[in-house]
């Protein structure tokens, strides 16, 4: 099984600075497709009581490992330290990850759980304490449809591609964004850049310059 590059400590550290906003923003100077932000997921770990506890906890930044695998428990090869993504059939109404799946990753420190698909047990996802989203639940187990067939293979998720190795940033306030391994740099480069430019566009706006001029003096456009 190929293993996904490792992301060091530093790269982490720089990236947790900022939001999954100010990374799609890199990404679209950068032309990736859809900025890399993987529409319509839906947190349902760690729980959250409040809009204000989302926006209070912290962003996860961890390398991607793709599980789609045959002839052996596809939690059983998930990679420590990596962003588990699992990709399910269009059409299917029962889960991929659920309770069971979910503690096995965590005891397999996994850094966290995107699922292109349906969970379930949402009390024992939750309990793992692990960023866990999908695009919705079910009650019914992965042996109602699903076949895994594949692991560590690049797949498409609403027009995103994701590869072992690419960096998955979590948001809890504000979405899941993926950055492809070889715009890693380049999107460090930028994100200073164009943090600042927000700020004093933000700052004219506040002062009643309208949002096109704001624009053109402090983002070229």
């Amino acid at each position: 099984m190929a293993q996904s590059s490792p992301l060091s400590s530093s790269i982490i550290a720089q990236l947790e600075k900022y939001s999954a906003c100010d990374i799609s923003d890199a990404l679209l100077k950068l032309k990736a497709p859809g900025a890399g932000y993987v529409a319509d997921l839906l947190a349902y770990s760690p729980h959250q009581a409040s809009q204000a506890a989302t926006s209070s906890q912290p962003v996860t930044v961890a390398p991607v490992s793709t599980n789609i695998p045959k002839d052996v428990h596809w939690a059983d090869l998930a990679e420590p330290g990596t962003f588990v993504v699992l990709k399910q059939p269009e059409g299917q109404t029962n889960a991929v990850c659920g309770g069971i799946m979910a503690l096995r990753m965590k005891v397999r420190q996994v850094a966290g759980i995107i699922v292109a698909g349906r969970v379930r047990d949402l009390d024992e996802l939750r309990s793992t304490n692990l960023p866990i989203w999908g695009y919705g639940t079910s009650t019914v187990g992965a042996g109602g449809g699903s076949v895994p067939w594949a692991t560590q293979v690049t797949v498409q998720v609403n027009g995103v591609d994701i590869s072992p190795g690419d960096v998955a940033f979590s948001d809890p306030a504000n979405g899941v964004v993926i950055i492809p391994r070889d715009k890693v740099d380049q999107v460090l480069d930028l994100l200073p850049g164009l943090v600042a430019a927000d700020i004093k566009v933000k700052e004219d706006v506040a002062r009643g310059m309208p949002v096109y001029e704001a624009f053109k003096l402090h983002r070229g456009a």
